[in-house]
């Protein structure tokens, strides 16, 4: 099936034949449907908290900030940002030259409030030496948009979100990367007054990146009386996955090279895996807030990360006493109620193990890395979520799943599905180390049976990709998770460039 230039090519990459030959195997198989038990909601997966147990929770995280540990904040940034201007695109190859739908419309009629309107009327005037408004009013709209998203002017189509202006200031504006370094200096900074961020960006972005950061970390560092160490990584090349042809054949490129594509957010396990962290913080690029709006986000932050820790000293004192081998009988039960009722993992017949078995069991369980995960209410159409779902061993443990991964011709987890009370935000936060100070090693923990695949083409010839398992879906499949609800307030994800528009995302 390959040739001494296909070898070559893995080699380049850092990946073998082999592991080619999985990828196309599952390409050709599909991956299976999760067994689902449940959606989960609150009583039932989901953890609710009143406010004097978030005030509680609040204080265990200033203590744990406060005490030596390192924190971290971890930013998945290298998503192009062509997917918010799909419209404005559609617009410029259209027939038409006067905005026509919905969205043109509203984008046109809100045009002075984006935070990048300043920087595009100047680009006008510099290509077409007439401002936004004369160009709106000779009806050359679409020299606006071409402005916006080209190459010779702003270069919105191509660039990552991060980069993008999204919030004005009184006499300023900021991108998604400096709302994130304001977020790290509110919640995330350690007791040496560092806050550490990172973010994976593309390799083509990386130093537009650093520069941005570079010029304004100083600013905000006297602001609030911190330093910054600010990182930034790449996807692996070795976490590319292949594409296949409709049969089942590795898709070769035009000049007979296999085409291989980025493995989906799933790869960044890995950079996670090699980062020095004790908690680390989760949160897309684009869920950021102006300054005004922040203080839910900054409280639900340090509720989560207050559970965590709160959490992570039972499962460490747990572990502690199970490798002593000094328990009893009704401690070890202590111990398993804890792994069903607060952890959720769930397994028929553990009452009945003899005792070394349960310790050997419930020691397996709980040294894992553990994830708190903040879950809203669904609003409208569910979307992915949080479900009880059965494992490979047959225990039922809480877990993220993809619409694809649920079997909705069965009527039953069609009704889990659509009936689910919560939706996944992509705020997680995570203990990265075991109770001896050890780094967990990430990808023990993929379950690698799980992944997605979808139908693509490239120059006209369609084929099949595959994503590795979700960083919060399969890649995380075999972490410890609590699943706790945070208000809708919290999530403000930026899917278009009209989404700006709303309040969350205007000055007060």
């Amino acid at each position: 099936m390959f040739n001494e230039k296909d070898l070559a090519q893995f080699e380049a990459k850092g990946i073998t034949a082999s592991q080619v030959e999985n990828q196309l195997d599952l390409l050709k198989k599909g991956f299976p449907y999760l067994e689902l038990d449940a959606a989960a909601s609150v009583g039932n997966g989901i953890i609710a908290v009143d406010d004097d147990r978030c005030r509680e929770y609040i204080k265990t995280w200033d203590t744990y900030c406060g005490s030596g540990h390192r924190v971290l904040k971890f930013v998945p940034a290298s998503g192009a940002a062509s997917r918010m201007f799909k419209d404005l695109f559609a617009f410029l190859d259209a027939p038409y030259d006067t905005p026509s739908t919905p969205f043109e419309i509203k984008f046109f009629e809100g045009l002075e409030r984006f935070a990048f309107y300043d920087e595009l009327d100047a680009v006008c005037m510099t290509n077409d030496r007439q401002s936004i408004s004369e160009l709106v009013a000779e009806g050359e709209y679409k020299k606006v948009v071409a402005n916006l998203l080209g190459m010779k002017g702003l270069n919105y189509g191509a660039l990552p979100k991060g980069l993008l202006k999204f919030h004005r200031y009184n006499g300023s504006s900021r991108t998604p990367l400096e709302e994130h370094l304001v977020e790290g200096a509110m919640y995330a900074s350690g007791s040496d007054g560092t806050v550490h961020l990172h973010f994976t960006v593309s390799p083509e972005h990386k130093e537009l990146f650093r520069a941005l950061a570079d010029s304004n970390s100083k600013g905000l560092s006297k602001r609030f009386g911190i330093k910054y160490d600010i990182t930034f990584s790449e996807q692996k090349k070795s976490t590319d996955t292949v594409a296949s042809d409709l049969e089942g054949n590795p898709f070769r490129n035009d000049d007979g090279s296999i085409l291989f594509r980025p493995g989906g957010h799933g790869a960044l396990i890995e950079n996670l895996n090699e980062l020095d962290a004790d908690v680390v913080f989760v949160k897309n690029i684009d869920n950021v807030v102006p300054d005004h709006l922040k203080a839910d986000t900054v409280t639900y932050k340090k509720l989560l990360a207050g559970i965590l820790v709160s959490v992570q000293n039972r499962i460490f004192e747990y572990l502690r006493l199970l490798d002593s081998g000094n328990y009893t009988a009704e401690k070890l039960k202590t111990i398993a109620d804890f792994v069903r009722d607060t952890l959720c993992c769930r397994k028929k017949g553990v009452e009945q193990m003899p005792a070394e078995e349960l310790s050997a069991w419930l020691r397996s369980k709980l040294d894992r890395p553990l994830r708190v995960c903040g879950m809203v209410r669904n609003v409208g159409e569910p979307g992915g979520g949080p479900f009880l779902a059965y494992n490979s061993d047959g225990t039922v443990s809480l877990q993220i799943l993809e619409s694809s991964q649920i079997d909705l011709s069965d009527p039953v987890k069609k009704e889990m599905f659509t009936q689910g009370t919560h939706f996944n935000p992509v705020d997680l936060v995570c203990g990265l180390k075991g109770y001896k100070g050890k780094k967990f090693n990430l990808p023990d923990f993929v379950d690698r049976n799980t992944g997605f695949i979808s139908s693509k083409s490239k120059n006209g010839r369609e084929l099949k990709a595959l994503e590795l398992p979700g960083l919060w879906n399969g890649a995380m499949s075999d972490w410890n998770t609590l699943f706790v609800e945070v208000p809708l307030t919290t999530f403000n994800p930026v899917k278009t460039v009209n989404d700006l528009l709303r309040p969350q995302h205007q000055p007060a």
